[in-house]
């Protein structure tokens, strides 16, 4: 049975990803290996994310979230078949656990909302799932 490897790096970590990737492609011991090639877009019904360049256009209109604003943006635009809790948004966007109060996530998606939501109150690409977390949309058509 096959392994999966999935690395992330930051932005200005991309060149040492591309290295691994080549040492990957070209290793005898990963014959037959797939290498996906990092997303660098990923595209929505009037939404545009550019991880390269951190930001979000929205219709047309680049629209300006802060560097955490866009980290749990990508994360559940990039899950969208998974739910995540406050929790695990916390841990993986501030990479550090956190024993406190986890409505600063809340109040980040807020944020979020009122910048890309044509209407923040009945939101169309985050979605709450009460009693469990967020998660973006499935119903959205993506494209890369």
């Amino acid at each position: 049975m096959g392994k999966v490897v999935i690395l992330a790096f930051a932005e200005d970590e991309e060149d040492v990803c591309q290295r691994m990737l080549q040492i990957v492609r070209e290793s005898p011991h990963f014959e037959g290996c797939n290498v996906l090639q990092v997303e660098k877009y990923l595209n929505f019904e009037g939404m545009k994310l550019n991880l390269a360049e951190k930001n979000v256009v929205i219709h047309g209109v680049e629209v300006m979230l802060t560097n955490r604003e866009f980290e749990i943006l990508y994360l559940l635009a990039q899950n969208s078949d998974r739910i995540f809790s406050k929790e695990q948004i916390y841990d993986i966007v501030w990479q550090e656990p956190y024993s406190g109060d986890y409505n600063i996530v809340t109040s980040h998606i807020r944020h979020i909302r009122e910048k890309i939501e044509d209407n923040p109150s009945k939101p169309l690409y985050i979605q709450t799932v009460w009693g469990i977390g967020y998660r973006f949309n499935k119903n959205l058509s993506s494209s890369l």
